[in-house]
Parts: structure tokens; sequence; C-alpha cells
């Protein structure tokens, strides 16, 4: 059973790993699986194609700056005997020579996928310094986040990153205070000369924020404003966009 898309393989390889003691996520600083076990600063990488192929050989080589743990993952198809990407023995072979470990997932029309290790990555093969710059932010994105927002391998998808999701609860704080104010003038008397519910939101402040949503850098987002969700009311005041609104509806998953 051929799939159509390399993000297919993401979900077993995902849950084998999570079995074997890894927190996984999708997407992490362009690397489609990263798993992580508690109280380790070593992180696992894996990298998915559909078949094995020259780009996929390159990508694991350059993960290998970030971790000597480097998995390549790829399609094992039934119906494709005797095809160049099927001689798992001579790909083994050539993955251990690198450095790297092996994997292909099993698809079946009436059953799970069926995940299989044909090598282990060779710690002792690994040439060259570590990326430990790279290797940090990696690490600083995986703790950052929540949970596993995104599936690995998918292109063209906006990604949920630490920093959006921590822009998300900045919106959210934001959204429900502005909520909460408009209740309030409803039940309350108005300024003479200005109709019950109509007395204009003046915002609420970074601090307040930060308090709310235990966001240490919500200054610096509000200031920022990447994704043009907010918008400087008076000195001090924020409050969100019709994007912003909008962004809580799109990314309501991440806020529960």
């Amino acid at each position: 059973m051929a799939i159509k898309h390399e993000a297919e393989l993401y979900a077993p390889l995902k849950a084998f790993f999570e079995i074997n003691g890894y927190e996984v996520k999708g997407e992490v600083r362009h690397c489609d699986l990263v798993g992580l076990k508690a109280g380790e600063d070593e992180p696992l990488i894996v990298e998915m194609k559909k078949t094995f192929n020259l780009a996929l050989l390159l990508q694991g080589i350059e993960r290998l700056k970030l971790t000597p743990y480097v998995y390549l993952a790829v399609e094992k198809s039934r119906a494709k005997k005797g095809a160049v990407n099927q001689r798992w023995g001579e790909l083994s072979g050539l993955c251990k020579q690198l450095g790297l470990g092996l994997m292909t997932v099993t698809f079946y029309k009436t059953k799970a996928p069926f995940v299989e290790v044909l090598c282990e990555p060779e710690q002792a093969v690994q040439r060259g310094r570590t990326a430990v710059r790279r290797k940090e932010r990696l690490l600083y994105e995986f703790r950052e986040r929540s949970g596993d927002y995104n599936t690995g391998g998918v292109t063209r998808a906006k990604l949920v990153t630490a920093y959006r999701e921590k822009a998300l609860k900045v919106a959210a704080v934001m959204n429900a205070a502005e909520l909460a104010y408009q209740a309030a003038q409803v039940q309350a008397d108005p300024p003479e000369g200005i109709e019950p519910g109509l007395v204009p939101w003046a915002g609420i402040s970074p601090a307040k924020i930060k308090d709310q949503s235990g966001i240490g850098s919500t200054a610096a987002i509000l200031q920022h404003n990447y994704y043009g969700w907010f918008r400087r009311i008076s000195r001090g005041r924020y409050s969100l966009t019709p994007a912003g609104v909008q962004a809580l509806t799109d990314y309501a998953s991440v806020l529960t």
C-alpha cells in the first residue's frame, strides 16, 4: 500500500518512539521528527521521505551536526520488489558507514503500520564538530512547545512554533479581557451622552497580560507584532486586530 505523502510516515514513527520512552514533536526547526527522553540533552532526529534518495541522505548528514542520533525513515513498499530503493542490505551498509540509522514503515490495508529499524546510528563514525548553537536552539524550541501540534513532513503549512504558541496565549488573554470589559459595560452606567455598551475599549497593558498569561516575553511579542495580531491603542495599551481574533479560532486546538 504505497503512501501519497511523506507526512503519512509521521504517526507510526511517533508512536514507535513514544513506546520507547521519548517525547516526540514534529517539524522542530526544520527537522521532521525530534524525540527527547526526560532528563537528557541529546535529541533524536528522524528525517522522512517516501523513498530513499540522495536528498534524504544529505539531509541526514546535515542533521549529524546537531546530534549523533539521526535516523532516515522511508516507506517499505511490498509492491516494489527489485527496485533500487528496496536494496535494504546495501542501503543499511551505506547508512552505517555515514553514522546514520535507517528505518522503514510498511503499510497495510487492514492492520496497523509496521516500523522496523534496519540499522542504528553509529556514533563512532561521526566526524566533524557539533553545531552547538544550532543544537541549543533545537532543544530550546522543543522544550518551549507545550505539545505536538505539527505533523512531521508536511509542506506549505503554517507551523505552530513556540513563538506562535506564546503569541496565541497573549492574544487569548487580550481577547478575554476585552470581552469581559464589554460585558461589564452593558451592566454599568456609561458616561453621559454615550449609549450603554458603546464605551470604547482602552486596551490592556503588557504587564497585565504577562501576569495573566505567564509569558515573560509579552512586551517583545506585542512590540514586534510579527503576525499582525496586535494594535497599539496608546502608550502601554494594546488590543487585538481582526486577524488576531481570527487566529484564536484558527488555532483553537493549541489553546485547549
